[in-house]
């Protein structure tokens, strides 16, 4: 479908779809996902637009979003672009300090919030004053205001303030007034390497990123449905729902993260974006019934695995025909085992399952392709409006990011080996932040990645994140995200940080597998009170130092984990330990365990 503005795209697929279903939302009281159709969507994103107008905002004035996934997510989005308006969308996890950041640097007026805990913190935020916010929208009716709270507004309120010929009248002329060039959104990065940057991404970005989808996800069409499960302020997803967009793909809204096992069996969806992190616990879910299950079992499913790698990466992913008998055991195991595997999980109708925002292990990636479940690994920025390259159906490579996307020009940097991207998906630059946006660009117009790889005709490999390298004080430089993954990869281990910037050697800090190891200490024998006396014990140190020299073997000696500690409490967001895409926050996790680190240093 062609369109000349982004604003268009909700009209033009309700004009062609009607009553069509196209958002699916749980209602968590009776546990029944509700339909809203093309037309109730755009009649939405219509009332949403004139109540924007009857509240002032300006043409290109920043709006912010501060939700949980939700229908009035997109509805926000859409009628802030038929305003002209620009839609600011923050994590649901943001803290208070976080907020306050964003609503200052974008000179936010009006916010819209989710449940009760974006709420209180919005309000604590506009309550402390300091700030330019002097409205909050609220999405869920059943939050409860403030009693001194005089300016917040329910959604539904909010929209029918708009539903007036004058405010109707202004909207249609603002998205007639609509140019490409106008900024669409602002997304901020997650501050892994300092103070978070607004990314100004262009409706001119969005239209080329449809346009170079188009191009390579051919095999999609508006019979699929897709469960939009990682929040809509990250790149990745708010890219991919876009796409389903454009394409009239259903999308089915999780709205709170931890229910995901549970509707992911009630959706069985053809579609998913999603990070690492997701298909390594699923992996681990698999691993851990395995380990359990009787040792013919066992036997008869590492057998499944190597028919399936061998069917699946020998030949289908060559685009070869496999032997009659190859194939033949592959439908087979296919039929009886994988598919089980699959419909537990919820994924049994899958046809793509995008993967990006974190590096893959190429174990992971094999054993997930090996089990017919069809991942589509890339990788992208929120400065390069999400993919930058991708897996293609065949002749992918196990051990690349993909295929550059058409339109899309890469080269490395001779000097350190970055990645330079150019095309028309790349940022305007980091909202008002000159001097920083000059210093990520190259003469020529290159975007500077800050990650460091190579790139073998038009398929890229990722070596390394060069703001994460660390030098020891022997003066090797080590990647320590190729070896957090390689032990993350095993199901014993939740969370891996590794260490070693200026050190003589390399150390970790590794949040084991509880659920796993206690089911192992019992098996042993092992009596313990609690997780910190389960992982003093010297039986346990040395299960998990074997478990590292088998995760390590490949590694060079000096990138080799020489001494570890184990960690009794996983990291998380709420101590800061992660962002809210769930990256490592270094100089956060070396300030909280100073002391177990200089431990690992002692002589």
């Amino acid at each position: 479908m062609k369109i000349h503005h982004y604003s268009e795209l909700i009209y033009r697929q309700a004009e062609k779809y009607g009553q069509r279903t196209e958002l699916l939302h749980r209602d968590d009281k009776t546990g029944r996902w509700l339909k809203v159709s093309w037309t109730e969507f755009a009649e939405k994103v219509r009332l949403t637009s004139q109540a924007l107008v009857e509240y002032g905002i300006e043409s290109q004035e920043n709006i912010g979003i501060y939700s949980q996934n939700m229908p009035q997510c997109l509805y926000t989005d859409f009628g802030a672009f038929g305003v002209r308006a620009v839609e600011v969308s923050m994590y649901a996890t943001s803290s208070p300090e976080q907020i306050k950041y964003i609503v200052n640097d974008s000179q936010i007026r009006l916010l819209f919030a989710g449940e009760q805990q974006q709420y209180n913190n919005a309000f604590k935020v506009q309550k402390g004053g300091d700030t330019p916010l002097k409205h909050i929208v609220i999405y869920d009716n059943s939050v409860v205001k403030y009693p001194d709270d005089t300016t917040s507004i329910y959604f539904d309120e909010f929209i029918r303030l708009g539903d007036n010929a004058p405010a109707e009248s202004i909207a249609l002329i603002r998205r007639n007034e609509a140019q490409n060039d106008d900024t669409a959104m602002i997304i901020y990065t997650s501050g892994t390497t300092g103070e978070s940057k607004g990314v100004v991404i262009k409706h001119a970005n969005m239209l080329e990123a449809m346009r170079i989808h188009d191009l390579r996800l051919t095999f999609m069409n508006d019979r699929d449905l897709s469960m939009c499960f990682l929040p809509l302020s990250h790149i990745f997803e708010k890219a991919w729902t876009c796409y389903c967009l454009h394409c009239g793909i259903r999308i089915a809204i999780n709205q709170n993260p931890k229910e995901i096992q549970k509707t992911l069996k009630e959706v069985r969806p053809t579609l998913m974006c999603n990070v690492p992190r997701f298909w390594e616990k699923v992996y681990m879910g698999v691993n851990a019934k395995i380990t359990q299950a009787p040792r013919f079992f066992q036997k008869i499913f590492n057998a499944s695995v190597r028919t399936g790698r061998r069917y699946i990466l020998d030949y289908k992913r060559k685009g070869l025909r496999a032997p009659a008998l190859l194939a033949i055991k592959f439908h087979l195991y296919d039929k009886i085992l994988f598919s089980l595997l699959r419909k537990i999980v919820g994924i049994d109708r899958g046809r793509a399952f995008p993967v990006a925002g974190a590096p893959l292990s190429d174990k992971m990636a094999e054993t997930l392709l090996s089990l017919h479940i069809p991942i589509i690994y890339g990788y992208g920025l929120s400065e390069t409006t999400a993919t930058v390259c991708c897996f293609t159906t065949t002749n992918y490579e196990i051990g690349s990011l993909g295929t550059l996307m058409p339109g899309v020009e890469v080269r490395i940097d001779p000097a350190n080996s970055e990645i330079l991207v150019k095309g028309k998906t790349i940022m305007s630059g980091y909202y008002n932040k000159p001097a920083e946006t000059a210093a990520e660009f190259t003469e020529d117009g290159f975007f500077r990645t800050g990650d460091a790889g190579r790139l073998e005709g038009d398929t890229l490999f990722f070596l390394e994140r060069i703001k994460d390298l660390f030098k020891t004080s022997n003066g090797k430089y080590i990647a320590p995200q190729a070896i957090e993954a390689s032990l993350t990869g095993n199901a014993f281990i939740e969370q891996c940080v590794a260490i070693g910037d200026n050190r003589k050697f390399v150390s970790a800090l590794i949040v084991p597998n509880f659920d796993l190891l206690e089911k192992h200490a019992q098996a042993k024998g092992i009596k313990f009170a609690d997780y910190s006396e389960l992982i003093g014990q010297e039986e346990i140190v040395k299960f998990y130092k074997s478990i590292i020299e088998d995760c390590q073997k490949d590694f060079a000696s000096f990138e080799k984990i020489k001494r570890f500690t184990l960690l009794a409490e996983p990291l998380s967001m709420t101590t800061g330990e992660l962002t809210d895409t769930l990256k490592l926050r270094r100089s956060v996790i070396s300030r909280r365990y100073e002391t177990a680190i200089g431990e690992m240093y002692r002589e």
